[in-house]
C-alpha cells in the first residue's frame, strides 16, 4: 500500500508521519477493520470520500474531513466503533488515533500538505 506524511501546512508540523493511502476498492473497504489498534503517528488517508464508518473496528479515531483544495473542513473527534460519520463536500478523509487532532494542534481551516516519505520535511 501506498504511504505519505501529511504536514499542517502553516506551521510546517507534521500531523501523521505514516499515512496509508486507500486506493484499490479493497483497501477502502477493508481500510482499519481487524487492526487492534492505530499507533501514534499513524494514519488511514482515503481519497475520493466523503464518510466513513467504524463496524467491525475495535478503537476509536479521530476523522479529519479534507476539501479539494486539501483544507480541514470538519474533524470528529474520538469517532467510536459502529458508528457513521459524513461531510458533504469533503472530497478526501484522514482517520488518526483517537485524541490525536487535539494533540497535534489541528483545527478546521487548516491546509494539509501530502509528502512522499523521500521528500524534504
Amino acid at each position: 500500500m501506498k504511504t505519505c506524511r501529511v504536514v499542517i501546512a502553516d506551521n510546517g508540523r507534521t500531523l501523521v508521519d505514516l499515512a496509508q493511502v486507500a486506493l484499490t476498492s479493497r483497501e477502502r473497504l477493508v481500510g482499519l477493520m481487524g487492526r487492534a489498534d492505530l499507533p501514534p503517528g499513524e494514519g488511514l488517508l482515503i481519497l475520493d470520500c466523503w464518510s466513513v464508518h467504524t463496524f467491525f473496528m475495535r478503537f476509536p479515531i479521530d476523522v479529519a474531513y479534507i476539501s479539494s483544495k486539501n483544507a480541514v473542513v470538519k474533524i470528529v473527534e474520538g469517532l467510536k466503533p459502529s458508528r457513521v460519520s459524513a461531510c458533504w463536500g469533503a472530497r478526501s478523509v484522514l482517520e488518526m488515533p483517537s485524541g490525536w487532532a487535539l494533540k497535534m494542534g489541528l483545527s478546521a481551516g487548516q491546509v494539509l500538505v501530502f509528502q512522499t516519505h523521500d521528500a524534504p520535511t
